[in-house]
């Protein structure tokens, strides 16, 4: 389905936004935090959800407010998850070091899975559809 023409530079913006999650991750990644640490605490992520709600407004209406509104949940759902890790880490400690980081590395993979296929459909000029 075809969406209705949008300001280019709120595309851009748009673009930006997940090209700094992007990079956040990378640094969890290719660094010595974690891609969780990065992501909710790193410079890029935290002015990328900085960003979103500066410029919400602008896309309101648009398809682009579907982008947004994925970035936001994507930042805000993820520190929730690591907040409930954090309580299952701190209540299994002692069942071994595999199973108390599982549900750490699926987070990870969400955030990844999350800041891809947002791009993905950004690229595409595609809604979120949540």
């Amino acid at each position: 389905m075809d969406q209705p023409p949008v300001n280019e530079s709120l595309f851009n913006w748009t673009q930006l936004i997940y090209a700094l999650h992007a990079f956040s991750l990378l640094i969890g990644i290719i660094g010595t935090a974690t891609v969780i640490g990065a992501f909710l605490t790193g410079w890029p992520s935290l002015i990328a959800v900085i960003l979103n709600y500066v410029k919400r407004g602008d896309v309101r209406g648009t398809w682009l407010e579907s982008h947004f509104r994925w970035q936001i949940r994507t930042f805000w759902y993820g520190l929730l998850w690591v907040g409930l890790c954090g309580i299952f880490i701190v209540m299994t400690l002692g069942i071994g070091i595999l199973i108390v980081w599982m549900p750490l590395i699926v987070v990870t993979v969400w955030f990844i899975y999350r800041v891809v296929r947002g791009w993905l459909a950004l690229r595409d000029r595609r809604p979120m559809y949540v």
